[in-house]
């Protein structure tokens, strides 16, 4: 089938127009830096003119400030701001000035990007080693000496300050002491003294001293303080102490807020990220993935749905290729406000992540390691007392067996394999930096010949073409991925029905050599003889004989420059080209199911091509005036996304040849040979605006504005959609003093923000497809009236710290309303149409985010813990009204509800209830509410008709507790986290009671029945079961609670003395575990897990590959 369709008409234009204006901007670079190289006139360092005559020093601070835009860091209790200072200079550089302020001063200072950090004087002692005392060095975690940090004897004044190099000696410490190192910006130790060997001290940033400052949409950095709206900043480190082959899996319990469910397909597949609720009854709920401010495409593949296989081409998405070790921090963006600089890319949230650069100074070499091995978390429970039925050999309903069965299901499982490798290399000089970086996943499944492996390459360089004025950032990735047999679940193609099914009377060694040579056929043919469900093969065969094959390769370049035209105006400019080229390959050998080929087999063989082109254009103004007192924060932009995709290929039944899959042994005349072509482009063009006020650093207003242009509204009356958000912070703490209280730092915030949706693409215009010459129009009225899917954000919250920061506390409350929901209903024949699309509809999501935590350190031992919790409550307000009238077609249009059935399972939509309200059948019962039994057989029946309601697939409450420990370079990370509420279903629990394999069977066997209640027990045991069917038809009786409790991650590392290397080496070495044990579950699947990673059908088991148990080590290395 073909599909064509056109992007934005004239709409889209205005903002091609202005995007090309503000593209000129890389132009008019090029042609300066052009003028300036010739030139060979580099920007001088900062420079300074004063004339200060018997003033307080803060006045020089002040005045120097506002000439360079420096700001100066101090602990008042050291530096006395109203110290009489004398001093003359005039067009001076920076440091110049300061050695001249600080001439016979006791203050030292040093300079840390734009900020000038300055310390007390401690006296110095003789300049050589301690014998008596002690000595050593203070550094920092990059290795780079702390110059002006002080180490002073706890309860004295007797102390030293490091020289440049590093180096301190206190020859009069002695053991029993205890060392205090400080500076400003750093965090604060305490070191015992122990004897006189040599101390490495390694000192780490505090953020809360400097004005902390987050990423935010479009890579704007503000302070974390002027934020009105909620977002959750998470270092690298955080996704790479307990690695997954897909890093999103790794958040899961650490972030409020954030529901992460990883796809049942093992390693490498997608993962469903929700921020906030499900709000979009058709669309995509996923959030949006920023890598260095550009937005990325999904590239997600199709999710399964119902019961019947993994959709052809596996599982994965774009994100789940990234090398987690390119990660330097993450933030996390869960509401509309925060992301309406994105538009509909981000109505769902936004998780930017920014990506390691190279830095100044020596090279630098990073290698880890982590090597894990994992076997099945959550099982089914299985019998193993009763043996086989003689009548039907495919069940075991038979008696019970004199000596237990030794055939376990757990055995048809491997002992999986999972070996990541990385290295990265960074070096450079003040204007010139370079990272690279190579890393390598090498995975074996936990499922017989499942494989995934993956190679990522990238490098980036960082080069001041005018020193401080113009930069240019280059980057550019390559990924390899091969994966195979990553299975999901579902009737067909899937080994665990034949594996827990299996008779246990019966002896499976004799399956375990799955074919036989036919030499009359002359090849060998499937040796399976038993009989479950139609489409249910041996288990080693479809592991070995139908092979699914998925290699793709991806590359990506990007580049920004940025023209710091002064001190508080910026130009910057960037484009990234994001390709892949994915091959896809299915080998059903002959003898299989000619569900699924012919006697010789069957061969499929796709190619898709994504090409997607980002590059935006951007102004920024950061200004303060009188005195700091009042800032201005304002960006103005444009951005282009256009997004290409081609898929081509074809399937078949082989045709004479068995086992021969080419294109030319297919049978081209056969109804199951299908050539494949479908193609799409979007294209979406924006212009936004954002502005930030400040006032004395303690209120912040902020405002932001997008308009955009989608291509999947071409043909509508309205071709843009506008975006707005404002939102106000106040540092209540700057206003008041609350020192007293206990409180070091309170703000509070409100925001309000739209973001929307477009329509699915195709929809708003005429289309036709086309199959074997024949043009065929389509069934549906253009829908040519759809207006946008609108979300209205409102959210409130505060952000507070006690006790010096040792405790902190950040709490958001929010409540969206999402409008022009997208409704397809059948039509009148009098219109012409089948199906006609509309707007209606409106699904309220409120909810709560919060995390609370304590730090502190004593003696050397840290203790570092943290406690995060978020509900959500999700409810449709409205889907049609009754009496729409749709604007296309003239019906009066009546859909009081909306239904999704499969077997016996439906997801409901209904005005008053929940996305993610499901409902089953079960059997018939009587005027009590029991079930009825047949009072001459005794048998009971199921009653297809009646829906009942089991319950929703959300959870109720989320929370996650995450604990590390350190002392003396030993660490220990406890993450434990907990969902509670939400109901799913067991298909795979209804088929192995049906064939008398489960452990429930059995016990109802050896209990006489089947307790169905605590007033009714139903004697016929095989019959009862027998109702499942093909496992949906009696699904009332497997509803399962979702609530579950587990140790998520558990680590303990130590980091070697470095002494043991000459100070030449720095290393780690770590024990990891995750899903070490569940403290809690009912459910026979891991209620975490899920089949899809789209919408509907959450927590829904036929078969699905269980999630595993990780156990292993990690080595990391810095040269």
């Amino acid at each position: 089938m073909k599909k064509t369709y056109l992007a934005a008409g004239k709409g889209g234009r205005v903002v091609s127009t202005c995007f090309r204006c503000l593209l000129i901007i890389p132009m008019l670079l090029s042609g300066y830096f052009s003028a300036s190289a010739a030139a060979q006139t580099p920007q001088p360092a900062p420079r300074v003119s004063l004339d200060i005559r018997n003033d307080a020093i803060i006045t020089v601070f002040q005045s120097i400030q506002q000439q360079t835009g420096y700001s100066f860091v101090y602990n008042t209790s050291d530096i006395d701001t109203g110290r009489k200072v004398t001093l003359a200079a005039q067009n001076e550089s920076l440091e110049t000035v300061l050695n001249k302020l600080f001439a016979g001063l006791d203050i030292s200072y040093t300079l840390r990007e734009k900020h000038v950090v300055l310390s007390k004087k401690a006296p110095n002692s003789p300049p050589h080693t301690a014998r008596s005392g002690i000595s050593g060095t203070v550094k920092d975690d990059k290795g780079m000496a702390l110059v002006g940090a002080t180490v002073l004897i706890k309860g004295t004044t007797t102390g030293v300050a490091v020289d440049l190099e590093g180096n301190f000696a206190l020859p009069q410490a002695k053991p029993g002491d205890v060392l205090e190192i400080s500076l400003i910006g750093y965090t604060k130790q305490e070191i015992p003294v122990r004897g006189t060997a040599p101390l490495q001290v390694v000192m780490h940033e505090d953020n809360e001293v400097l004005d902390a400052v987050v990423v935010t949409a479009l890579g704007i950095k503000k302070k974390e303080k002027a934020l009105t709206y909620n977002v959750q900043e998470v270092s690298g480190d955080i996704v790479n102490t307990v690695k997954d082959a897909n890093f999103m899996n790794s958040l899961s319990g650490k972030v409020a807020g954030l529901q992460i469910n990883a796809s049942a397909s093992g390693a490498g597949g997608s993962t469903r990220v929700v921020m906030r609720g499900v709000k979009s009854l058709n669309g995509d709920n996923n959030a949006l993935y920023v890598v260095d401010g550009i937005p990325l495409p999904s590239l997600r593949a199709r999710q399964t749905e119902g019961i019947y296989e993994t959709p052809d081409g596996g599982d994965y998405e774009g994100i789940a290729n990234i090398n987690p070790e390119d990660i330097e921090s993450m933030s996390v963006l869960t509401g509309a406000t925060a992301a309406a600089l994105y538009g509909s890319q981000g109505a769902n949230g936004v998780i930017l992540i920014t990506t390691r650069r190279g830095e100044e100074g020596r090279v630098r070499v990073n290698y880890s390691n982590s090597t894990t091995f994992s076997s099945p978390f959550v099982m089914p429970e299985f019998q193993n007392t009763y043996g086989t039925d003689l009548n039907t050999p495919s069940m075991s309903w038979g008696e019970k067996l004199a000596k237990p069965s030794s055939y376990d299901p757990k055995d048809f499982f491997q002992t999986g394999f999972d070996e990541t490798n990385a290295i990265g290399v960074t070096a450079g000089t003040k204007r010139n930096q370079t990272y690279f970086s190579a890393a390598s996943v090498n995975t074996r499944g936990i499922i017989p010949n499942n494989v995934y492996n993956r190679y990522n390459f990238s490098v980036r360089n960082t080069t001041a073409l005018i020193e401080d004025r113009l930069t240019l950032d280059l980057g550019a990735s390559y990924m390899k991925q091969y994966s195979r047999n990553p299975l999901i679940q579902g009737i067909y193609h899937n080994p665990l029905i034949g594996a827990y099914l299996f008779p246990r009377g019966d002896d499976i060694s004799k399956y375990q050599v799955y074919e036989r040579y036919n030499p009359s056929l002359g090849y060998s043919e499937q040796f399976w003889g038993l009989e479950f469900i139609n489409g249910v093969e041996n288990p080693y065969w479809i592991t070995n004989r139908e092979i699914f094959e998925n290699t793709s390769h991806r590359y990506t370049f990007n580049a920004t420059l940025k023209w710091d035209v002064t001190d508080w105006l910026s130009l910057t400019g960037r484009v990234r080209s994001d390709n892949m080229v994915m091959n896809y390959t299915r080998k059903i050998s002959a003898s299989s199911n000619t569900l699924f080929a012919s006697e010789y087999g069957n061969y499929l063989n796709h190619t898709s091509r994504h090409s997607n082109l980002y590059a935006d254009a951007l102004m920024s103004i950061d200004k303060s005036f009188w005195d700091n007192a009042f800032s201005v924060q304002f960006n103005l932009g444009a951005s282009l996304v256009d997004d290409k995709n081609a898929l081509t290929g074809y399937e078949g039944h082989l045709a004479g040849l068995p086992n021969k899959f080419t294109f030319n042994n297919i049978v081209p005349s056969d109804l199951n040979t299908l050539p494949m072509q479908e193609n799409y482009h979007d294209q979406n063009q924006a212009i936004y605006a954002t502005l930030q006020l400040g006032w004395r650093g303690m209120l912040y207003l902020d405002a932001t504005f997008r308009n955009e242009w989608a291509s999947q509204l071409a043909f509508t009356e309205q071709q843009h959609i506008f975006y707005p958000s404002v939102g106000l912070s106040a540092v209540i703490s700057s206003m008041a003093d609350l020192s007293k209280a206990g409180v070091s730092f309170l703000k509070v915030r409100a925001s309000y923000a739209e973001v929307g949706n477009p329509p699915q693409r195709f929809i708003t215009g005429p289309n036709y497809s086309i199959k074997n010459g024949v043009v065929t129009t389509q069934t549906y009225a253009p829908a040519t009236h759809l207006r946008p899917e609108r979300t209205k954000s409102f959210e409130v919250g505060l952000n507070a710290k006690f006790l010096g920061n040792k405790f902190w506390l950040d709490a958001t409350y929010y409540d969206t309303n999402t409008y022009n929901q997208l409704f397809l209903y059948d039509a009148p024949p009098s219109t012409g149409y089948k199906q006609s699309y509309l707007n209606a509809g409106k699904v309220n999501n409120w909810g709560v985010e919060a995390v609370a935590g304590y730090k502190n350190t004593w003696r050397g031992f840290s203790w570092t813990t943290s406690f995060n919790f978020s509900m959500n409550r999700n409810k449709i307000r409205e889907l049609v009204p009754e009496g729409t009238v749709d604007p296309v077609t003239g019906a009066t249009v009546s859909l009081p509800e909306v239904n999704m059935d499969f077997g016996g399972y439906r997801v409901k939509l209904q005005k008053g209830g929940s996305i993610g309200d499901f409902y089953v059948t079960g059997l018939k019962t009587d005027d009590q509410g029991q079930i009825y039994v047949d009072p001459n057989g005794g048998s009971v029946t199921i009653d297809p008709d009646t829906w009942i309601y089991a319950g929703n697939t959300d959870a109720r409450y989320r929370m996650g507790w995450n604990n590390r420990f350190e002392y003396k370079g030993v660490s220990l990370g406890v993450l434990i986290d907990a969902r509670i509420g939400g109901r799913g279903v067991s298909v795979t629990q209804a088929l192995m009671d049906r064939f008398g394999v489960s452990q429930a069977s059995a016990d109802a066997r050896e209990a006489g029945g089947v307790a169905v209640s605590e007033q009714q027990t139903i004697l016929n045991v095989k019959d009862f079961y027998a109702n499942t069917g093909d496992g949906t038809g009696m699904l009332s009786q497997y509803i399962y609670n979702m609530s579950n409790v587990r140790l998520r991650e558990l680590t303990v590392g130590y980091d070697l003395p470095s002494s043991w290397f000459n100070d030449k080496l720095r290393a780690t070495v770590s024990l990891v575990g995750r899903n070490l044990f569940m403290f809690y579950n009912k459910a026979p699947f891991d209620p975490e897990q899920t089949a899809s990673t789209n919408t509907y059908y959450q927590n829904f088991d036929f078969f699905m590959q269980p999630s595993v148990r990780t156990i292993g080590f990690s080595v990391r290395l810095q040269f």
